[in-house]
């Protein structure tokens, strides 16, 4: 059962917000989509809504008061903005040396003053899984194709290695092929890494040298250690597949039930024609 009214949708950029607005319409719902500048899709102007500056919190707060929202969720890729360019309204500047301080310790800890922000002004924060429930990664293969035990054993490594990395406030995903860690997610988000995947030499890919190269190693995403829930949950999408075989890895890994796969079909029917894995792991298999 829906626990709010109206939700207001505060969009970045990406597949997700249009996805949650989407769901929202079919059903029914009561909803309007906060568009981030330079961040969201154009296409999220067809739903009722408003376009704000990043920086522009109280304009963001007084926007969902004003449309009657009792709730909100945060959807979409937002890179971290050059802090000396915004132009805060009175909310984001009182807001800010709190935002800046918490920026410096990682994106974790800045996603957390927002709630925080946006909780005390009375506003119920809902993730995405929640307006869509289809969005969870469950247990088991996305589509027909299954890790074999090289990509499994690639796969507890890169786990493991995000796990240790939780305190540092680091990013969600690592790449790793035959035991060999290709990359970490840092501040430039998963796309950007698996381009630069793309583009190591082939040594440096773990390819010995003559060897025809051949689909190895895997994408792992899952949240960081004690990491806010509600937002910025591992996500992927179609894309994500088509630069992980881009790559030449053999499939992506995801945390059961803590993951969001946007438009799981199209993921499975892509997954599928390019030959790799998607499948939503369980600790205990790790």
């Amino acid at each position: 059962m829906r626990r709010w009214n109206k939700l207001a949708i505060i969009a970045g950029g990406g597949e997700l917000p249009h996805k949650l607005a989407l769901s929202c319409q079919n059903r029914g719902d009561d909803f309007v989509v906060l568009r981030l500048q330079g961040f969201a899709d154009n296409t999220l102007a067809r739903f009722p809504g408003k376009e704000c500056n990043i920086a522009e919190i109280g304009k963001l707060i007084r926007l969902m008061k004003n449309s009657g929202c009792d709730a909100l969720v945060m959807a979409g890729v937002v890179h971290r903005p050059d802090f000396s360019s915004l132009r805060p309204d009175w909310r984001g500047a009182a807001l800010a040396p709190k935002v800046i301080a918490a920026a410096r310790k990682g994106d974790g800890a800045l996603l957390d003053v927002l709630v925080e922000t946006f909780e005390a002004e009375g506003f119920l924060v809902v993730g995405a899984e929640e307006v869509s429930g289809d969005l969870f990664a469950a247990a088991g293969a996305v589509g027909s194709i299954l890790p074999n035990d090289m990509a499994r054993e690639d796969m507890r490594k890169a786990s493991a290695l995000v796990r240790a990395l939780g305190p540092f406030d680091v990013g969600q995903g690592a790449v790793v092929r035959n035991g060999f860690v290709l990359a970490i997610e840092a501040a430039e988000g998963t796309d950007k890494m698996l381009r630069r995947c793309a583009n190591l030499p082939p040594d440096l890919r773990g390819f010995d040298p003559g060897e025809t190269p051949e689909p190895r190693g895997v994408l792992l995403k899952r949240p960081k250690p004690g990491q806010e829930m509600r937002v910025d949950l591992p996500t992927i999408g179609v894309e994500t597949v088509r630069l992980v075989h881009e790559c030449q890895l053999a499939g992506i890994a995801l945390a059961a039930d803590a993951a969001l796969i946007v438009d799981r079909e199209l993921v499975a029917e892509e997954a599928d024609r390019r030959g790799i894995f998607v499948y939503g792991y369980q600790d205990h298999e790790l």
